[in-house]
């Protein structure tokens, strides 16, 4: 590789999620890390010009920081894993959407190609930063299109360096490349991506430069030795990154529209993240043990500031609700509309006689808490079919008996008033906003003494991990406040009593002896 002061890697080894944004563009969070080969010949130093192959429309870029493994090792413990590193740069893990049909997973021929892998330009050694304080930026023709921070990966470098020694020897100059954010999406011929990973809080602010590489169009034809290129709408909006950019892109005249070239019939058939994740009974128990409040710093980290259900508390103190959300709309009270759509079955009727097992039914009132939006009847009625419980940011009418049912409850607290002096019941299983929190049907709904809270499904796995993690170690702190320990350095943890934990944590994790 013709960068100054990298040589060619013996492995390649990327990751396949590793960013949170990512997971949740991808609708999965995985458990564990995953990874692919890429062979050495992919490599390309900064400044080159990458071909879009013949016949192919979706090239996507993946901007990366790309870990330098220095000193050889095998079995690598986690703390140990960051002295193994020699340095860190960006990187480009190029790929070819149209190749992926054959060898999805391995990535042999859709990432594998010459040129799919820039790496550079400058090296930012190990030693001068730390792995959790580097930042990784993506730019496609000047304009910003990614942008995050490696404290929030799912796999740390450690665990990533760690994992893979557990099974191969990691040698000096092997790269491993770590994950793309969010923002990745499909270049063109003539377009310029640049990358750039840098360390912006440490001493003079190191960085790699600017990783550039031009996309041209290629003009060989693939000949009939194996899969030939392929796309469908699927692949389109994974490319693209969403159907929104996906149809930006079709407006601009960067990309084929939905539908066109014997693919698929159009976005409608494509899953959405909320079609496909399932609330597990185990997910439900373990959300039902963990507290709202350190969901919502959880949730917070990764840019989720407005997904509390504000002002609303439960019927009955101690309550606990979780389950996916069904969702009520009401609108303004007018008599005309009140009219036509106030009595007989109407939607507040059909929602809670509707509502399924295990669903939460949440209904946007417009935080109007001078009237009831929910009584016995309907409570009745939606116990009865299973429901896990009912938020509203309105009132609750007929509160005492409403309490007695059990049923979970979440409101802005009693009031006398009947529905129609405020409200028009209007439409269920929409996008709705509930106490400032926009929530979608199918949403995770989670509710304890300290409010509610909407978690998108694509984050939930993701986020209760984190969440199981802190509350440990919250525990654990607390553990030792009640020995009489001063919170000074505790609490947060110092460098010191973070030691202390681990080895406390590692001790609980080793096998008991004569077992």
């Amino acid at each position: 590789m013709a960068n100054d002061g990298i040589a060619t890697p013996g492995k390649i080894i990327a990751v396949h999620l590793n960013y949170p944004s990512r997971a949740a563009q991808r609708g999965r969070t995985p458990a564990a890390p995953s990874y692919f080969l890429k062979p050495a010949s992919s490599v390309a130093a900064t400044g080159g010009t990458l071909e879009r192959p013949s016949g192919t429309e979706l090239l996507a870029f993946e901007g990366e920081i790309a870990v330098i493994i220095g000193e050889p090792g095998r079995r690598i413990a986690p703390g140990d894993a960051w002295s193994h590193v020699a340095a860190v740069t960006a990187a480009n893990d190029f790929g070819v959407y149209d190749l992926r049909a054959a060898d999805k997973g391995s990535n042999v021929r859709s990432k594998g190609g010459d040129g799919f892998t820039p790496i550079g330009p400058a090296l930012i050694p190990a030693a001068d930063i730390s792995p959790d304080a580097l930042r990784v930026r993506t730019w496609v023709n000047g304009e910003l299109v990614q942008d995050d921070t490696s404290d929030t990966l799912l796999f740390p470098f450690s665990q990533l360096i760690a994992d893979l020694s557990q099974l191969m020897t990691l040698e000096s100059g092997d790269v491993i490349l770590t994950g793309t954010p969010a923002g990745s999406s499909v270049v063109v011929p003539g377009d310029v991506v640049e990358v750039e990973v840098d360390a912006p809080d440490a001493a003079g602010s190191p960085s790699s430069g600017r990783l550039v590489t031009r996309i041209s169009q290629g003009a060989e034809p693939f000949g009939d030795h194996g899969t030939k290129p392929a796309v469908d709408d699927l692949q389109r909006v994974e490319a693209w990154g969403s159907e929104e950019e996906l149809a930006a892109a079709v407006a601009a005249g960067r990309a084929t529209a939905p539908g066109d070239a014997g693919s698929r019939d159009g976005a409608d058939a494509i899953p959405r993240p909320s079609q496909t994740f399932e609330l597990s009974d185990e997910l439900r128990e373990r959300l039902g043990r963990v507290g709202v409040a350190t969901l919502s710093v959880a949730l917070r980290k990764r840019g989720y500031h407005d997904v509390v259900i504000e002002g609303v508390h439960a019927l009955r103190p101690g309550q606990r609700l979780v389950g996916r959300a069904k969702t009520l709309r009401f609108i303004p009270f007018r008599p005309d509309l009140f009219a036509s759509h106030g009595g007989g079955f109407n939607a507040q009727k059909r929602a809670f006689d509707t509502v399924e097992p295990g669903e939460v039914l949440v209904v946007e009132a417009r935080g109007e808490r001078r009237t009831g939006t929910v009584g016995d009847v309907l409570a009745l009625r939606a116990k009865f079919r299973g429901a896990a419980g009912v938020v509203t940011d309105g009132g609750v009418r007929d509160a005492d008996a409403v309490a007695e049912i059990g049923l979970p409850v979440f409101s802005q607290g009693p009031h006398p008033a009947v529905l129609g002096r405020r409200h028009v019941p209007w439409e269920t299983d929409v996008t709705i906003a509930c106490g400032g929190a926009a929530v979608q049907p199918g949403d995770v709904i989670v509710g304890d003494g300290d409010g509610v809270i909407v978690i998108p499904p694509a984050l939930v796995e993701e986020v209760l991990a984190e969440t199981e993690a802190q509350e440990r170690e919250d525990a654990w702190i607390a553990e030792q406040v009640a020995r009489g320990e001063s919170v000074d350095g505790l609490f947060p943890m110092n460098a010191d009593w973070r030691r202390r934990f681990e080895a406390t944590v590692r001790q609980a994790q080793e096998p008991e002896e004569g077992r």
